[in-house]
């Protein structure tokens, strides 16, 4: 069995695991919007700039938050391509 300090340490790891699942769905609800608004504007799926740009934005976030750079790129590439491929299905690609 835990001890208490574990178990105190695992109730904040889930509550934080909740909120970043619940944050995760509000992106996504919002980037899906986005998907339809393309659509129907006939604009591409993938915009490089702008994912460049928050690319190294989140890079020097997570630098300043003593965050693996490398770590957060990947995190966020996995979150692009995703928004991608949902924004490819909402234009019917």
């Amino acid at each position: 069995m835990a001890d208490a300090q574990l178990e105190t340490y695992r109730r904040s790891i889930d509550n934080i695991d909740a909120a970043l699942i619940h944050i995760l769905a509000e992106r996504f609800r919002i980037t899906q919007a986005v998907g339809e608004y393309k659509a129907k504007a006939q604009l591409p799926p993938a915009d490089p700039g702008r994912e460049q740009a928050q690319i190294a934005r989140l890079r020097q976030l997570a630098e300043d938050s003593q965050l693996d750079p490398e770590f957060s790129e990947k995190f966020l590439r996995f979150i692009i391509d995703e928004v991608i491929r949902h924004h490819e299905q909402a234009r019917g690609e």
